[in-house]
């Protein structure tokens, strides 16, 4: 249980890629940290594109980045809604700020580009958003998993294995 006592928000909207949301939230919870959902809504329940449920433990307004010791951001069409809302962006920049663990795999990009935290970071994502990445300042890698500093990046599904390992690792270095 080496995350024990971390604590992690996973953001969830209409449409997240269904195992781009859960793989990651039930690793970082086996190895013992609490992961929150959070959505524009508290009590909402949201649907993945492939019918799997996520009910919001908390809203989005309700957060605040220093209780936390990391943020996981999930694929899908989820990220064109979620970058659209103005507290998003604010905790994805405060964990930015302050350098701790900030997982993004598939279309989550598109969050972090709209925080603008990307120049220079070097990351993965679908190809289908490498010119966007590119475009915000990001040198783009086609691997499964890429890892700079903080921030932790997955291209899609089947790199969900080495993309929890490495988010996992990640908040297992950070201090309590």
């Amino acid at each position: 249980m080496r995350l024990a006592g971390k604590k992690v928000i996973a953001l969830v909207d209409e449409e997240f890629e269904d195992l781009e949301l859960w793989y990651p939230v039930y690793r970082v919870r086996e190895e013992g940290a609490e992961v929150h959902l959070a959505g524009a809504e508290k009590g909402k329940t949201y649907t993945g594109k492939y019918g799997v449920p996520a009910k919001a433990d908390y809203a989005f307004e309700e957060l605040d980045s220093k209780d936390y010791d990391g943020i996981l951001v999930p694929g899908g069409w989820a990220p064109d809604k979620l970058r659209r809302y103005p507290k998003v962006i604010q905790l994805v920049q405060e964990m930015h700020r302050d350098r701790k663990a900030i997982g993004q795999i598939c279309h989550a990009g598109w969050v972090l580009i709209s925080a603008k935290i990307l120049d220079g970071v070097t990351v993965t994502s679908t190809p289908g958003i490498r010119d966007d990445m590119e475009n915000a300042g990001a040198l783009w890698k086609d691997e499964a998993v890429v890892r700079d500093g903080h921030i932790v990046s997955a291209r899609r599904p089947p790199d969900l294995p080495p993309y929890g390992r490495a988010f996992c690792d990640l908040l297992a270095e950070l201090p309590n």
